[in-house]
């Protein structure tokens, strides 16, 4: 391949990959969903350069092929720099890189072993052969074993998930398990009472779990998380815990008056070329600017080439794609723009990929302007959107924090397309607040400057296309805590277009 057929090869595979992961020497050094990335063709050479938080490489492509069945993992020739002979990088659009048969394998040993491990914990108890096969009616899935244990009138669901499964694959097993639990009650009624359920996952991955299960309603079930070392069949109970342990962190909120003020050129220049960009305070050195929701330019401090000294520049691109704007190429800065504007309409051409691209952000940005049409108390002059908080575990961003007219927060989890974790997921940022507004620190780091916020547990909306809400969503909202106080609501399908709601759907009081 020639370098610019090779540049154009990586941009369009990594632009398409944005939940994957880069592998070298056998190693994950990239998650996509957080890596930025530049590709140059210039003077003969191909060079592919990546960075996040945690590393910065630069690569010097040779040759790039795809060999997978399911078009999955490009495979690409590179060399470092000074160094002679190259090696491969891959770039995958999944996480979990194994062939079918490898992850049926070791699914099925995975449920011989939970067999096991429940046959010594429960003697007296009959249980049934784990399954592990796919049930899409009823939204089971492979990755998990499930079963049930009996002894006389007395049930218990049981799921469980191997090892070797990714971490996203942990973090939705509360999920199916409802879903499994709620199964089991619906075919054992009149026979049994299922009283609750246990969910066995491996050692050290079950914070997350731990966060979510301590907020179920205990009083319509018994729910308990265990660690399982498959190596040796031990199994340790976990503690079902509120966040404090997980040491979450709420970052400071940027003054946007100010970042405005000193990244005032780099406004002018971009809104010379779209007019209507939104502009997101990233950080007190950078800031984003958007067109519903996509991002396709950055303005930051950087580091001068030779000097410690630091200068603004401006980025550009698209899916993790960036290139610094100079005289040179800002003919193509403005036609990239253009381009950005025409696809980024409601009526423009929904086979664009620029359309298509990155909905739950045009989504956000649309409820960010009209919070009230979601619900008329909110009130629309305290928004927030992406906010980070960040834990031992992890980083998050909370779709949307804002408040209603009498100071009660209310957080806002937005989902484009259907997603059976939307409920879950909401409840992870629902805690996250909670725990944070309990110990006073929004207005302490800025946010909600001026307002009494009351003192009551936020209020957690849901919201989603109407015609997109999975049927499994209103089935694990009942499991939630009465302390949890949630609105499920459908927004026409048309939402480009403006927000409009079809339903609300709460809890029955």
């Amino acid at each position: 391949m020639t370098p610019d057929l090779l540049a154009r090869t990586l941009e369009q595979f990594l632009a398409e990959s944005r939940h994957g992961v880069v592998v070298e020497a056998g190693e994950i050094i990239f998650d996509l969903d957080s890596a930025r990335f530049s590709i140059s063709a210039e003077r003969g050479r191909c060079l592919l350069h990546m960075w996040s938080a945690e590393r910065n490489i630069v690569r010097e492509v040779l040759d790039a092929e795809l060999k997978e069945v399911k078009k999955d993992v490009l495979r690409v020739s590179v060399r470092k720099f000074a160094q002679s002979r190259p090696h491969q990088l891959q770039i995958c659009r999944e996480r979990d890189r194994r062939t079918p048969a490898a992850r049926k394998t070791a699914r099925s040993h995975y449920a011989r072993t939970l067999e096991r491990a429940l046959q010594r914990e429960f003697p007296e108890w009959t249980l049934a052969k784990l399954s592990t096969s796919m049930n899409l009616e009823r939204s089971f899935s492979p990755v998990y074993a499930r079963g049930l244990l009996r002894k006389g009138q007395r049930t218990l669901a049981v799921l469980g998930v191997n090892q070797q499964e990714t971490q996203a694959s942990m973090d939705a097993v509360l999920t199916f398990g409802l879903l499994w639990l709620e199964d089991c009650r619906q075919k054992e009624a009149g026979r049994s009472t299922v009283e609750g359920l246990r969910l066995y996952v491996p050692p050290q991955r079950s914070a997350t779990l731990r966060l979510r299960m301590a907020y179920l309603n205990k009083s319509i079930g018994r729910f308990q998380l265990y660690e399982l070392e498959e190596a040796d069949g031990s199994v340790e109970e976990k503690e079902l815990t509120i966040l404090a342990d997980l040491e979450s962190r709420l970052q400071r909120c940027t003054d946007a008056a100010h970042a405005h003020t000193q990244f005032a050129d780099a406004i002018a220049k971009v809104k010379a070329a779209a007019a209507g960009a939104e502009i997101a305070v990233i950080s007190a050195a950078e800031i984003s600017f958007r067109l519903n929701g996509l991002e396709f330019a950055r303005a930051r401090f950087a580091a001068q080439s030779g000097s410690f000294q630091t200068s603004q520049e401006i980025v550009f691109g698209t899916g993790g794609f960036e290139e610094v704007l100079t005289p040179s190429n800002e003919a193509s800065f403005v036609g990239f723009v253009q381009r950005i504007v025409e696809a980024r309409r409601a009526d423009a051409d929904k086979r664009d990929p620029l359309w298509r691209m990155y909905p739950e952000r045009w989504l956000e940005s649309l409820i960010v302007k009209t919070v009230p049409a979601v619900d008329s108390h909110l009130d629309a002059s305290h928004v927030y959107s992406q906010v980070p908080a960040v834990s031992a575990s992890d980083r998050s961003l909370i779709d949307v924090l804002t408040c209603t007219r009498e100071g009660r927060l209310a957080v806002l989890e937005l989902k484009a397309d259907e997603d059976i974790h939307l409920p879950v997921q909401g409840l992870d940022y629902w805690a996250r607040v909670w725990w944070h507004h309990s110990r006073g620190e929004f207005q302490k780091n800025g946010y909600f400057s001026g307002v009494p916020l009351s003192p009551e547990p936020p209020l957690l909306f849901l919201v989603a296309p109407a015609l997109r809400v999975h049927p499994a969503v209103e089935t694990v909202l009942r499991y939630f805590s009465p302390e949890i106080h949630w609105t499920l609501v459908g927004v026409d399908e048309r939402w480009r277009e403006g927000i409009k709601v079809i339903f609300r759907k709460a809890p029955l009081a």
